[in-house]
This record gives structure tokens, sequence and C-alpha cells, in this order.
């Protein structure tokens, strides 16, 4: 699984039970493209993922600073800027969870 479909699947789920919280029908609650999966693992998931990437990158840059003759300055830009873009994108989702989290615990019962 990837990083933007593991994301895609927590979005849908979040959303869907922001709508539920908010009075919609429970049919639309119901995501066919979510599978069974964990919502814990889905998010460690993408977590680990950001993770390795950052630890590659560090690895990369590491390389060309000792020298390496194998490692180009243009792979390592571009493994820098995958793992800034994953990180970014690993935050907002953090904020968008959180958002949920606030509204959810703000509905009054």
């Amino acid at each position: 699984m990837n990083i933007a479909s593991g994301m895609d699947q927590v979005l849908a789920q979040l959303k869907a039970t922001s709508d539920l919280a908010a009075g919609g029908n429970r049919s639309s609650v119901v995501a066919p493209a979510v599978s069974q999966a964990d919502f814990g693992q889905l998010l460690k998931s993408a977590v680990d993922q950001v993770n390795t990437v950052q630890q590659t990158a560090s690895q990369l840059s590491q390389e060309f600073v000792r020298g390496n003759q194998d490692v180009e300055l243009h792979d390592v830009m571009i493994s820098l800027q995958k793992a800034n873009v994953s990180f970014q994108s690993m935050i907002q989702v953090r904020n968008r969870l959180v958002t949920a989290y606030q509204e959810i615990m703000n509905i009054q019962v």
C-alpha cells in the first residue's frame, strides 16, 4: 500500500464519520473502497513509509557528503524533496485528524 492510497482511505473514513456526526444518513457512511483494514494499522503503515523515505534521503545525503562517487547530487536533492513532501503530507493528515477529533468532541449528545 502506498502513502497516497492509505491517506485517501483514512480521509474517506474521517469524512464518513464527520457526515454521520453531522446527521447524514447511514448509507453514505459505507465506503466500498475501504477494506476491513484497521485504522491504526493504516496510520502506522503511512507513518512507517514516511520514516523510510526520510531515512533513505538521510543515507543518500550522508553518502554524498562522504564523497561516494556512486551518489549524484540530483539523486540526493530529489530524495530530500520526496522526504519533505511526504512529511508535509503527513502533517496535513495529522491536522485533519485533529480537526475531525475536535469536531466529534464538540458534538452535543
